[in-house]
């Protein structure tokens, strides 16, 4: 439980034996925390709408009746939260709000489709939230440039009018001022009120009361709070008499001063607003997301908007006409002036890499949900939420006071290891430019050249790199208006005073050249990278070189040359295959260049088509050195297994990463249709035979007669490697339809499914492998029901598809099969897991754990690493003592 929920359960359990309310200190004394960080959080309660505050001395706080506070985030709190550079005008605009008596009058100042009446509507239901207007509280808006051309029609509109005070007035006539007493009145464009209006807003403004044009004797009066806007200059449009009674000024940027996260999310939130009009999901290309992110919106948000409703509807009615089967926007589709954006500089595609995964090609919004999630982009899997999420947990366990600190303290030090062991020896400083902005990259070089010289050290690459990320995401932090606070300060300060100085300078010089505040806590993580550059921290790096051959001149240079430059490395090579040179030459030139470059590592080949393929047995043939091979090579291949040879992946790790590619270029694969296509598929054995689709239909009789599965569910698929098709097309097109156990062939295939030779089958050696596979399909089908039904945080079929994947990973590491009953008692066991984890829930402790850990060390390691992509996939993090559960399945007494 966070620190915030437990002051708000501890106001609800005494409120009734302290009616009056009770004080901050009172609070910090009962739950044995710091004053200063319960009255922040009480505060936060209290702006949240969930207590009360009666000034005095003391102050007291009272929460409010559970059932009349909603759990949900307050919906300007949500907003400042998207909007980080609108914080200050949220701020304010709270403020006016809760201003006593009545609040204050707002005058909001921006240009022309910035989101002015969408601020004030935002306002209004702040209002509403706070209890400071009642639900059904009139918010009424007015454009004074309406009726700009006839002042007296403008006026008796807002005030009202008297039968007869002017010719035409038949009939009383009432105001948008009396009908919005009680509530809220907006005025758009108020600089084109006129100065007589001016001069009677004032006095309503002061005094409360106004009259209907044509009313002499008596006054009317009303509780209404003003709320203004304009795109011109107050001071030269607006009367001074007008202005002096509006205290409160707000400013909203523009769209070109509100950063391009603030523009991504302005952008998911109008598809998902235009999804909940057409009652439909809406499948939107990445580049499509590129565009709208950099082309040039010059009236702002609203244009913004309405680009995106345009770009909608014009997908919506393909759909309609048939033309499309899904709703679906590409760029092509887009007006020129908004594909422009996908041309801008350099400085918006590292911005791009830093948003949207570059192996995602649609993104889907939905009307209840936005179903892609971006697993590389906000960086938030940092130190930061690793301290908040283990301060939690240790809480939640009755564990405080010294202890508390010191496991907090083992758990930094843990976490620094893991974080700087992470990065790769052949990274530098280029790569960090991909999805770092420019002026902050500039302030982190400058810092680690300071940190160098006044430590008279020269920092270790992996310790510089990671330290530029984590300033990155502390600079994110704070401009994200969340807390940095290191539990381990006094330690670091004391342990390491020379470090903690020159990170103190590297404080001010970070304050200097962004203008934002650093608390002092950041100093010390800076200083544990320092003090971590003395010390020998354990280092694993597999190193796997990435070689594309292709047909053509200059294919495969240009595409490593492409990614090279995107990726900021030299880990990837072409060599070019013209057309009329022999294969024979190729594979020599390949060798040569082997030698030449004194390569010891394994290698992954990228190659397109024909003999190529054969190159890699080729290689290992004549050296010691491990190979794969990827046939149908594109771009997208390369940047994929580049980035994971940086990374550290093993070969066979970036094989088979590199293969999940061809997903891509099946738009039935999205998220949004899985369950869909999944429930749909059936599984296949795939047989391949070189001599004729009749020998494949020979083994798959074999197969018959020595396996047993449900051919309802599992279907035997014989394909002819001779044909009009390449094998592998024919392959992707199966996966289309099927979900593929594994292949029986005469060779191996570049494929990532398990494969069982002739030989094997003819003697019935693999019969029971096969079989071992089968029951486990059978069994992940059986389950889904189960868990559809029995987890109620996630999507079961979702949860099993994740699943499935850590299964194979880890029995693949440890060359293992698993018995059925133990599959199944993983797979439940890691499905709630995943649900307790997303409902909040700890993990009891694992007795014994270190021990177990050090004595099993490599399948620690082993489950560990797989988990990760459970980890990204779900915004969760599992902890050491799950991994040990987890590990007790795959222990060999009970394999």
């Amino acid at each position: 439980m966070k620190r915030i929920e437990l002051i708000l359960a501890k106001l609800r359990e005494i409120k009734d034996l302290f009616p009056n309310g009770i004080s901050a200190l009172e609070i910090a004394e009962e739950l044995n925390l710091s004053r200063a960080n319960v009255s922040n959080d009480l505060n936060k309660l209290v702006s949240d709408g969930k207590a009360i505050k009666i000034k005095g001395k003391p102050t007291l706080f009272i929460a409010i009746d559970e059932e009349n506070v909603t759990s949900n985030l307050s919906v300007i709190n949500k907003f400042s939260e998207a909007n980080p550079s609108l914080y200050s005008a949220v701020e304010q605009a709270k403020a006016a709000i809760l201003y006593p008596p009545n609040g204050m009058n707002i005058l909001l100042l921006g240009e022309t489709g910035v989101g002015k009446s969408t601020f004030a509507g935002l306002i209004y239901k702040y209002a509403i939230e706070m209890n400071v207007k009642s639900k059904d509280s009139p918010f009424i808006t007015f454009n004074c440039a309406d009726y700009a051309n006839n002042p007296q029609l403008l006026l008796g509109q807002l005030f009202g009018v008297r039968k007869g005070s002017y010719t035409g007035a038949d009939f009383d006539k009432v105001g948008l001022l009396e009908k919005a007493n009680g509530g809220i009145l907006f005025l758009d464009e108020v600089h084109r009120l006129p100065a007589e209006g001016q001069e009677m807003f004032f006095t309503f403004m002061d005094r409360g009361v106004y009259r209907r044009l044509g009313e002499t004797e008596s006054e009317r009066s009303a509780n209404v709070l003003i709320i203004t806007a304009t795109t011109e200059d107050p001071n030269t449009t607006l009367l001074k008499t007008f202005t002096r009674r509006i205290p409160m000024v707000i400013t909203i940027p523009s769209l070109k001063n509100r950063g391009m996260e603030e523009r991504f999310n302005l952008i998911k939130q109008f598809m998902i607003e235009e999804s909940g009009r057409l009652g439909k999901s809406i499948k939107v290309s990445v580049n499509s997301i590129k565009a709208f992110l950099s082309y040039n919106c010059e009236n702002n948000v609203g244009q913004l908007r309405s680009d995106i409703q345009l770009a909608c509807a014009k997908a919506y009615a393909d759909f309609l006409s048939n033309r499309k089967d899904v709703i679906k926007i590409n760029s092509i589709d887009l007006p020129l002036y908004i594909r422009e954006g996908l041309y801008k500089e350099i400085e918006h595609r590292q911005l791009w890499n830093k948003l949207i995964d570059i192996n995602k090609r649609y993104l889907i919004f939905d009307k209840d949900e936005d179903r892609e999630i971006f697993e590389e982009g906000t960086n938030d899997s940092n130190i930061y939420e690793m301290l908040d999420l283990r301060t939690n947990e240790l809480k939640a366990k009755g564990i405080k006071g010294e202890h508390l600190e010191e496991e907090i303290e083992k758990d930094i030090e843990d976490y620094f290891k893991k974080y700087i062991n992470d990065f790769s020896t052949k990274v530098d400083m280029t790569n960090i430019k991909n999805i770092v902005e420019k002026d902050v990259m500039d302030i982190i070089e400058e810092i680690i050249l300071f940190c160098e010289e006044e430590l008279g050290i020269k920092l270790d690459k992996k310790i510089s790199y990671g330290l530029a990320v984590h300033i990155s995401n502390s600079i994110d932090r704070i401009r994200r208006n969340k807390k940095i606070v290191n539990p381990k300060l006094s330690s670091i300060r004391e342990e390491n005073k020379k470090e903690f100085s020159v990170a103190l300078d590297a404080l001010k010089m970070i304050e200097r050249s962004i203008d934002i505040s650093m608390p002092i806590d950041e100093a010390g993580f800076i200083a544990m990278f320092l003090s971590y550059n003395y010390r020998n921290v354990r280092y694993i790096q597999n190193d796997v070189k990435i070689i594309i051959i292709a047909h053509g001149i200059s294919t495969a240079t240009s595409m490593a040359e492409a990614v090279n430059s995107l990726l900021g490395t030299e880990n990837t090579a072409g060599i070019n295959a013209p057309i009329e040179e022999k294969p024979e030459n190729i594979l020599e030139k390949t060798i040569e260049y082997i030698r030449e470059q004194k390569i010891k590592s394994d290698i992954l080949f990228l190659v397109d088509m024909g003999s190529l393929t054969t190159f890699g047995k080729e290689v290992e043939n004549i050296s010691n050195i491990k190979t794969r091979t990827i046939p149908l090579v594109s771009t997208l291949h390369a940047l994929e297994a580049t980035r994971k040879s940086m990374m550290g992946y093993s070969l066979d790790e970036i094989y088979r990463e590199t293969l999940d590619v061809n997903s891509l270029y099946d738009d039935n694969v999205a998220d949004i249709d899985y369950k869909e296509n999944e429930k749909d598929k059936r599984l296949a054995i795939v047989t391949v035979c070189t001599t004729g689709e009749g020998g494949a239909k020979t083994i798959k009789g074999i197969l018959e007669r020595n396996l047993t599965f449900d051919k309802n569910v599992i279907e035997i698929v014989p394909i002819n490697f001779i044909g009009k098709e390449n094998v592998y097309e024919r392959i992707e097109k199966l996966r289309n339809k099927y979900e593929i156990i594994c292949f029986v062939g005469p060779f191996e295939l570049d494929v990532n499914s398990p494969q069982f030779s002739l030989d094997d089958i003819i003697d019935g050696d693999c019969a029971k492998d096969i079989q071992n596979l089968i029951d486990a399909e059978e069994t992940y089908i059986k389950m889904e029901e189960t868990l559809e039904r029995d987890l109620k945080n996630v999507d079961g079929i979702m949860v099993l598809k994740s699943i499935k994947k850590f299964n194979r990973t880890v029995t693949e590491e440890l060359k293992v099969n698993i018995k059925i009953n133990i599959l199944i008692g993983i797979t439940l066991h890691m499905a709630c897991v995943i649900d307790r984890y997303k409902e909040g829930k700890i993990t009891l402790e694992f007795e014994g754990k270190k021990d177990y850990i050090k004595n099993n060390f490599n399948l620690y390691k082993i489950v560990k690493n797989a988990c990760a992509p459970i980890n990204t996939k779900y915004s969760i993090s599992v902890s050491d003592d799950e991994i040990c559960y987890l590990m007790t399945f795959f222990d060999s007494n009970n394999i």
